[in-house]
């Protein structure tokens, strides 16, 4: 019988530390749900681990004590189905993760030492926070990395900890920071596979699509399989090559053996059918990851999305309300907030929006920068000058991605700068991202600057690549559409050019002097030499003389002459 501490699936939460545990923050106002108490077997297999686990990050590679009770095989408890996870770079389910939180807290609490269990302890809390929206947990992760550092620096070979530093960062939208703290990582060990994915979400954040892509050909040729399919299908989507990234993501999700990394798979599918405007497709992919992980929260988001495209109204509403208990994110609350206001609940409306900055701000006090987020709502919803504002703050720290140049582009137009969001807009547009809103906000910058022409080119792209991209802006886009009316019969007026006027004729070029005398010479040669003029004026001739010479000089009938 198993006899690993576990922690129930449906508390929601990680075990709370030990108030007597130096490596760990307090929880701050977090629920604690302490795990049962260990036996001895757990407390010797714990110790067997540690003296042996490379100890890393989630992303890293765990080297697990196999545990033989007999001949036969033991079926794994749920931290060695983390653990395994974790081996091999893919997702655990959160109650697998809940119950490895568990056990490393229970471990470093005996040794306060083990670096490699505190920078797995530090990851797993970043990892929590990020697929539970407790940014609580940043802070705690925070704090267990730099004591795994203090223990064991990482020029002595904890990159682990390093690794985590730089998935925290990310989690916390500070991409130059995981960028740092990743290439130091790949400076000193390049094969590491487990730094790659925090480089490609660090390359991906600060728009540096050329690095992103080297890193994630590196981390193919180092770890084959799920994640390396999934890392590959991601970028794929992000180039807007869109068949190539769903057949990589079929096989991603064909491959994959575990519930959380077939849920994972499973989800990225429901997105790209709900990208490209396949609402039923997405509905069923993101039915299918929940009943494959029902702790795969982001599924019902995705499901409300796609439903809303379908006009299931009351489905999408609860379903966007169950993901906000869940997994409480503040573009749920943007989502959901919109969704009200297309249908008129503007006191509905009003209320997530409020929950919105709320959010924003408690993740604020976390470390976490949602200055995107916040300025996507303020574009539309609030203050656009604001939006403006944020959005230069981040291009001034090198977050130049797809995102936040659509996001800046839109900000400006909003603002009244249109001329200046343009290039913003045709900057995001320009990754060759297929992503309606995208083309949306494009399309209507050029609109109010006149541009008829690829005004209705792109807004014609964002109702092409998905109908119901935005409760409120796909209407609007329509409207947009109509008021644009059809191009002109036979196209565009100035698509050919006017004639161009008739060439003058060439100008005989001037003769030099010396060309001129030999033609003249030349020309006196060929012509006969003149009779001598008389020195006396003849008599004149009789009147019949004059008749027979004017006889002979008119030519004959058929064209022969007459003697004289």
């Amino acid at each position: 019988m198993d006899v690993m501490p576990q922690q129930d699936p449906e508390s929601g939460r990680p075990p709370e530390p030990s108030p007597q545990d130096p490596y760990v923050m307090p929880a701050e106002g977090a629920t604690a749900v302490p795990p049962p108490p260990p036996t001895l077997r757990t407390t010797l297999r714990r110790a067997a681990f540690g003296a042996v686990a490379a100890g890393v990050l989630l992303a890293g590679a765990l080297v697990a004590v196999e545990d033989r009770e007999g001949d036969g095989p033991k079926e794994p408890g749920p931290v060695e189905r983390a653990e395994a996870a974790t081996t091999a770079g893919s997702p655990a389910s959160l109650s697998d993760l809940t119950a490895l939180i568990g056990d490393r807290q229970k471990w470093v609490e005996s040794h306060p030492k083990d670096a490699p269990s505190l920078a797995t302890l530090g990851t797993a809390y970043v990892e929590w926070a990020r697929r539970s929206a407790d940014t609580a947990y940043y802070a705690r992760a925070e704090e267990t990395l730099k004591r795994s550092l203090e223990a064991r620096a990482g020029e002595r070979g904890n990159g682990e900890a390093w690794v985590g530093l730089a998935a925290l960062a990310n989690a916390r939208h500070d991409f130059l920071a995981a960028k740092r703290w990743g290439e130091t990582v790949k400076r000193q060990q390049p094969k590491a596979w487990s730094v790659y994915p925090v480089l490609i979400d660090a390359y991906t954040g600060l728009g540096d699509l050329k690095a992103a892509t080297a890193a994630t050909e590196k981390f193919g040729e180092l770890r084959k399989g799920v994640p390396a399919l999934a890392r590959t299908a991601e970028l794929y989507r992000g180039q807007g090559w869109r068949e190539d990234a769903l057949a990589t993501a079929r096989e991603a999700a064909d491959r994959a053996t575990q519930p959380a990394e077939k849920a994972e798979a499973l989800h990225r599918l429901g997105e790209l059918a709900w990208e490209r405007g396949e609402p039923e497709e997405a509905v069923a992919q993101f039915d299918a990851a929940l009943r494959t992980d029902a702790g795969h929260h982001a599924s019902l988001a995705g499901r409300a999305r796609a439903l809303v495209a379908l006009e299931r109204t009351d489905e999408a509403l609860a379903a966007y309300q169950s993901a906000l208990e869940k997994l409480p994110r503040p573009e749920y609350a943007l989502e959901l907030g919109e969704l009200y206001e297309s249908l008129g609940l503007d006191g509905d409306a009003r209320t997530q929006y409020a929950a919105l900055r709320e959010m924003v701000a408690a993740a604020k006090r976390a470390g976490v920068d949602e200055s995107l987020l916040l300025a996507r709502f303020e574009a539309d919803h609030g203050d656009p000058d604001e939006a403006v504002e944020l959005l230069r703050g981040q291009w001034r720290k090198q977050h130049r991605s797809a995102a936040v140049a659509d996001a800046l582009g839109w900000a400006l137009h909003r603002a009244g700068k249109s001329e200046e969001g343009l290039e913003y807009a045709e900057q995001a547009v320009g990754t060759g991202v297929r992503n309606a809103s995208y083309a949306y906000h494009l399309g209507m910058i050029q609109r109010e600057l006149e541009d008829h022409g690829p005004a209705r080119r792109n807004l014609e792209q964002a109702v092409r690549t998905n109908p119901a991209f935005s409760p409120l802006a796909a209407p609007l886009a329509r409207q947009a559409l109509e008021a644009l009316g059809e191009p002109p019969p036979g196209g565009p007026g100035d698509m050919q050019p006017p004639p161009l006027p008739p060439a003058p004729e060439p100008k005989p070029e001037p003769k030099r002097e010396a060309e001129r005398e030999t033609e003249r010479e030349a020309e006196r040669k060929t012509k006969p030499e003149a009779p001598a003029a008389p020195s006396k004026s003849p008599a004149p001739a009789p009147a019949a003389s004059k008749e027979a010479e004017a006889g002979s000089a008119a030519p004959a009938e058929g064209g022969a002459s007459k003697s004289p």
